[in-house]
């Protein structure tokens, strides 16, 4: 009678279990998606798209965005700054590389001019909830797709 007792209990519990696997997975899935791996966007286009970025501090304010054209890419820096009221900005042109959801940047030229030591960026492609990120792999910084940016 205990051997049967026990086992009614360890297959009730193996079946209510089964229904929480399907939860954990779509918990798994959800998570995945938010640190951006194991999605296939090979297929997305990112040409003519512009990212953004904007950073607040108590002295300043730094936007910078990221205009992509083909191989050709635009990076722009903008600094404003609160106490003055001024800002300025740098315009860095070069060259991206894309393989699967790796984004390359290396922009070699300031304003035109050659520089001797590139800005290079390496990001990870990732899309949460129908918007596109840019997550700089070395400083974890999350550029937005200007067009989802500019919906809200």
């Amino acid at each position: 009678m205990k051997k049967i007792a026990l086992f009614i209990t360890l297959f009730g519990s193996f079946a209510l279990h089964a229904q929480n696997f399907g939860a954990i997975n779509e918990v798994l899935d959800r998570l995945e998606e938010r640190k951006g791996i194991n999605q296939n966007l090979e297929n997305l286009s990112i040409d003519n798209k512009k990212f953004v970025l904007v950073k607040d501090f108590a002295d300043r304010t730094e936007r910078s965005f990221i205009v992509i054209k083909g191989k050709d890419a635009t990076f722009v820096e903008v600094f404003d700054d609160k106490t003055t009221g001024k800002s300025t900005s740098n315009v860095f042109t070069g060259d991206i590389l894309r393989k699967k959801n790796i984004v390359s940047m290396r922009a070699d030229k300031l304003e035109n001019k050659k520089i001797p030591i590139p800005v290079t960026k390496t990001l990870l492609l990732t899309k949460q909830k129908d918007i596109l990120y840019l997550i700089d792999i070395n400083s974890k910084d999350r550029w937005i797709d200007e067009a989802a940016y500019s919906k809200k």
